[in-house]
């Protein structure tokens, strides 16, 4: 009978895949032996690879490039990095060693993006495009950063006010974007998006507000869906409403010549991912061209802003299961030294599903689970898989020790957990450690953070020693 951990994911999944490999009974992430990584660091751990967020960007600009050439489109393509989804230093560092662009969606953003020019990551030609609902500290942030003289700074305009405030505090010229609210998935509870201007309000808006205005030059028409992009009636219905919102403004407006089709390109969930991008991008580019050239309006540069995309993959997280608890006949709780609530909170938050796999023993026997986090906290679980309504693991054996692991985690899961902060019960943050590899392909590694301690904790708290 094929009872091994290895034969229930070979016969379920195509294995191994082209990150996922196997040496002996361990498993091999971009062939770094993860048990190598474990013996040397511990657990609970997480970890961030960072050449996949080079290899990523590549192959997003690769696709582009591919089908501009096929559909003969003369617009550029740029490539724009989504802060939010992480903003740590490393990974901006990795990022921005490929040529692309900057997002913005809030006033401290703008810091970041100051340092990053002072220490030549980005330069005056980066594009920096701010996103997001904006007021005060914010709007004083990108002012100084376009009245300091980075051209390339474009606000997107998101509701009627932003505009007064900007120029309240920029003299000069500025280049502005403005933000399609699109129509919601009917999923939603609502119909439209709380972000941007209706797509009705748009050319009325920029013929009495913009237009005769010297200082402000259109350059973008920003358009961006929460579901992001997906071959679905609702995806192309959005993105042909926007198309023509862009005709009829470009027929209005001779300086604009910029689309920002968001982000939202979905990123490996499960072994059974299958998402044709290449296909995706052709039909896009495709659809901006034929309707561009009927109306006899020149195509639109095309602007990205990947976050999931760019980092997602980069990232994992690993854990010992500690204990098994047989709860009744059918559930066993198999209990890991950390919490899903505090360090993967969007399995909790929305119930999202990472790749999750054994890290060794996968030559053992399996068993059906659920997992448990170590907080008090009833939700701290993780019950199935993306593919599959359960959870298989080798069986717990407190002899052997079992290591588990969670793949594509890099966006998001740090800042909504409150990196460097409090966590629910207060299980402290893991160690997180960064992998490199150089142009011989020699891994190394380093402590990014140590595993919290009491005294960090305390000291949030407000405790402090006693005097002696």
């Amino acid at each position: 009978m094929n009872t091994k951990y290895f034969d229930l994911i070979n016969q379920t999944f195509y294995f191994p895949q082209e990150e996922f490999t196997l040496n002996k009974d361990t498993l091999q992430f971009h062939n770094i032996d993860l048990m190598k990584i474990v013996e040397q660091y511990g657990t609970p751990l997480k970890f961030t690879y960072l050449p996949q967020i080079s290899n990523n960007i590549n192959k997003a600009k690769n696709w582009f490039r591919k089908a501009m050439e096929k559909n003969k489109y003369e617009g550029k393509y740029y490539y724009c990095y989504c802060t939010k989804s992480s903003h740590f230093e490393f990974i901006m560092n990795e990022a921005f060693k490929n040529n692309i662009h900057i997002e913005t969606s809030s006033a401290f953003d703008i810091n970041i993006v100051e340092n990053l020019l002072e220490n030549g990551k980005i330069n005056k030609s980066t594009y920096v495009i701010c996103n997001g609902f904006k007021r005060d500290q914010y709007i004083t942030n990108i002012a100084r950063l376009i009245n300091n003289g980075h051209k390339n700074t474009i606000p997107i305009i998101d509701n009627y006010e932003e505009l007064d405030l900007l120029q309240a505090e920029i003299p000069g010229k500025m280049k502005i974007g403005i933000r399609i609210a699109a129509e919601e998935e009917p999923k939603f509870e609502f119909y439209t998006s709380r972000l941007g201007i209706g797509y009705k309000n748009i050319v009325s808006f920029y013929k009495k507000q913009i237009q005769e205005n010297p200082n402000l030059e259109l350059k973008m028409l920003h358009f961006f869906i929460n579901t992001g992009i997906n071959d679905t009636s609702y995806y192309w219905n959005e993105l042909v409403k926007c198309i023509k919102v862009y005709i009829a403004l470009k027929k209005e407006c001779p300086t604009l010549d910029g689309l920002n089709i968001g982000g939202g390109f979905p990123i490996k969930n499960s072994l059974a991912f299958e998402f044709d991008y290449q296909y995706m991008i052709d039909e896009i580019i495709n659809q901006i061209k034929i309707a561009c050239d009927e109306a006899e309006v020149d195509v639109p540069n095309i602007f990205t802003e990947f976050g999931s995309f760019t980092v997602g993959e980069s990232g994992g997280a690993i854990y010992q299961v500690l204990y098994q608890k047989q709860q009744n006949d059918r559930e066993k709780w198999n209990m890991i030294d950390s919490s899903f609530i505090t360090t993967l909170p969007d399995t909790w938050a929305i119930n999202k599903r990472f790749i999750m796999l054994a890290v060794n023993r996968w030559n053992d026997q399996y068993e059906r689970v659920l997992l448990g986090g170590m907080t008090c906290d009833s939700d701290d679980y993780y019950n199935s898989e993306q593919n599959m309504n359960a959870i298989y693991l080798p069986k717990y054996n407190k002899e052997k020790p079992l290591y588990i692991g969670f793949f594509n985690t890099g966006a998001y899961q740090e800042t909504i957990g409150g990196y460097g902060g409090l966590h629910h019960c207060l299980i402290p943050q893991p160690k997180h450690i960064l992998i490199d590899r150089d142009e011989n392909g020699i891994l190394a590694t380093e402590v990014f953070s140590e595993q919290q301690t009491s005294e960090d904790v305390l000291k949030i708290l407000g405790y402090s020693k006693k005097e002696s």
